[in-house]
């Protein structure tokens, strides 16, 4: 793994020393340099980007905390969900919810999410499941990113097995301190770790692009770099912009390139809902729709060879507690979206939350693996037989909590 730590104030000097190397390296790995030195290192520290030599782009993005899917995709035709779930559920007659068919509706700030829908380019997966079934947020999220079926079983991530699976693999990129887990594996990580130092000042960057006014090349590269800057950093106050819409747009921009990465992990955060539920969701889900309707706008024609994933560790239990919340659970909803996917349809052999049909009396029980889901979408996104990319990217098998036997998956994609 390589890790690039650049300050403010050696921006001239970094970039001096990289121009020296330019030869010997790609000019994605130079534009990284002049990025991390403006400052870009702090401004997507929840982003991770890998490259293939392929038209079709594929994005993973993890909803760390346990994301409730009884209310992202609410099952309102169930008698047992207004039951459950008492005065936080949500009334469907006349909250702004989409309905999308007989059974379930989606949360009111989906609303940009429900057009994607509405064009028949996205589809919701009820009722998921990793083979993960103890509830612990750390354990569930490396179970989710390393697709084994035990906490710390597998020592790398199948984000980057997927990598290895690609005839032209090239290099991964993780915006963070650290790489996600998924992202980790014998397949090459770069990571940008973020700088506590003040961001260079504008009469530096204007002299630096004085600079190198002479040089085509490397005025290409740093206008280039400017131009990501400017999207990520709030210019009033000179710092980095972390909204789901900038990190959404960020991560379109990087990925709309025809010489970009073309497979990218972005992490959300803040979805353990343990009180005040209603509200804190609310926010989280516009968040996370801005995050999409960026992603959708700054990709423009390249939207029609996307595919985005949406999935967190495990869902909430199915009965609302004392603090006007819900605790950690284990079925949960996953998402599909992109011009690729086949949209337009609630993919759920759902299992009920009447009485009796509870896992363990208590959670949403799940009738689907998110490892086969990952699998299907992975493998139909990239040309590769499902079945065989499963093997390769979840040796261990599918299995659910509860014993439950996982559904199959009809074609996700658009052929």
């Amino acid at each position: 793994m390589t890790t690039i730590h650049t300050t403010a104030t050696n921006i001239a000097t970094s970039t001096a020393i990289a121009a020296t190397t330019v030869a010997r390296r790609n000019r994605r790995h130079f534009l990284g340099l002049l990025a991390a030195g403006t400052g870009l290192a702090l401004a997507a520290p929840h982003l991770a980007l890998a490259r293939a030599a392929t038209e079709r782009r594929f994005v993973f993005i993890i909803q760390r905390g346990a994301a409730n899917g009884l209310e992202t995709l609410i099952p309102y035709a169930d008698p047992g969900y207004a039951r459950l779930r008492g005065a936080i559920a949500i009334a469907v007659d006349t909250a702004a919810a989409t309905r999308l068919d007989g059974m379930f509706a989606l949360h009111p700030s989906l609303a940009e999410t429900g057009r994607l829908y509405a064009q028949g380019q996205a589809l919701f997966v009820h009722a998921v499941a990793s083979p993960y079934s103890d509830r612990s947020h750390f354990d569930g999220q490396n179970v989710l990113e390393t697709g084994g079926s035990a906490p710390y079983q597998v020592k790398d991530g199948w984000l980057n097995r997927l990598v290895a699976q690609l005839p032209h693999r090239e290099e991964a990129i993780a915006f963070a301190p650290t790489v996600p887990m998924a992202l980790r594996g014998p397949a090459e990580v770069a990571s940008y770790a973020p700088s506590s130092l003040p961001q260079a000042s504008d009469d530096l960057l204007l002299r630096v692009a004085r600079l190198y006014e002479g040089d085509a090349q490397l005025h290409a590269l740093w206008t280039s770099a400017m131009d990501t800057r400017s999207v990520v950093m709030d210019g009033g106050n000179n710092r980095p912009r972390m909204d789901g819409a900038s990190l959404g747009k960020l991560a379109a921009g990087f990925l709309a390139r025809q010489d970009g990465p073309r497979i990218a992990m972005i992490e959300t955060g803040g979805w353990d809902t343990h009180s005040a539920q209603n509200n804190r969701l609310a926010t989280q889900l516009k968040n996370l729709d801005a995050l999409i309707a960026a992603l959708h706008d700054g990709l423009g024609d390249a939207w029609s060879q996307t595919v985005v994933l949406v999935a967190t560790e495990f869902g909430r239990t199915a009965a609302a507690n004392g603090t006007g919340g819900t605790d950690h659970g284990t079925g949960a909803v996953a998402m599909l979206m992109g011009g690729a996917v086949q949209g337009g349809r609630v993919l759920a052999d759902w299992p009920g939350l009447q009485p009796g049909q509870l896992l363990e009396n208590r959670d949403l029980k799940p009738t689907t693996s998110v490892d086969a889901l990952i699998a299907s979408a992975a493998g139909e996104c990239f040309g590769i037989d499902p079945q065989r990319l499963a093997r390769n990217l979840f040796p261990q098998g599918h299995a659910l909590p509860g014993g439950a036997p996982a559904r199959s998956l009809q074609p996700l994609l658009r052929a």
